[in-house]
Order: structure tokens, then sequence, then C-alpha cells
């Protein structure tokens, strides 16, 4: 059991990590929409999969949040990056296994080949395409 001194030690410390991220210029917003037909459709593998990417990736300026209904619910599960100075980018009809190759895309790395057809052209933000 830790000491009272030793939880505020801890609430201290993860709270200046939190002003960090949150005063930052160049954070980076990863938002899931998770309602109900969210959820329903997949999103929370998904918003896990967002948390685990960034770890991996130790990403330090990027958060990842959810929200209740983004309003498009026939293309759940949904989630919009913002990344400063930039148009916000809305990925649709996502699953887990696209999120790793959606993190390069979204914050300036080398773009992959291309996404699965199950997300609209006009909502990928590929070069070249």
């Amino acid at each position: 059991m830790k000491s009272l001194e030793e939880l505020r030690a801890i609430r201290e410390r993860m709270q200046k990590q939190i002003d960090l991220r949150e005063n930052s210029e160049d954070n980076i917003r990863v938002v899931v929409g998770m309602a109900t037909c969210g959820i329903a459709a997949g999103a929370r593998p998904v918003l896990t999969a967002f948390l685990e990417e960034v770890a991996k990736r130790e990403l330090k300026n990027v958060t990842v949040t959810q929200t209740g209904c983004i309003g498009v619910c026939r293309l759940e599960p949904i989630a919009e990056v913002y990344v400063p100075g930039e148009e916000k980018v809305t990925y649709v009809k996502l699953t887990p296994e696209m999120v790793p190759r959606i993190v390069p895309i979204s914050w300036s790395a080398p773009a992959p080949a291309a996404l699965p057809p199950t997300v609209p052209r006009s909502l990928r933000p590929l070069s070249g395409s």
C-alpha cells in the first residue's frame, strides 16, 4: 500500500504529463466515435488499436480520446484526426487492422500504397490518389 505522500507525488507527476500533452502546440488528437452505433459496429477494438499503436510508437504528442455520436452511423466505426495547422481528417468503416496504416498517414510519415477499399476515396488523404 502506498502512503498518502507517495500517491500525491504520483498524482502530481501524472498531472504534469497531462498538462504537457494538452498545452502542446503540436498535439495531435485522435477522436473515436463511441456512441452505441459505433460500439455495435466495432469501435471499441479500433479505439484500443489506436491506444496500443500510439504507445508502441511512443508518440508523446498524440492524445487518443473517445466521443459520442459523430453523426454518420452507417459509416461507423469512425475516427477523426486533428493535426494542428491541417484540416481534420475523418476515417470511416475502420477495423483495428487499419490503424497502424492510418497513424503514419495522419502524421506526415510516408503514406502506404493504399487503404482497403472500404474507406471511401474522398476520405482518404493519400498522396497521388
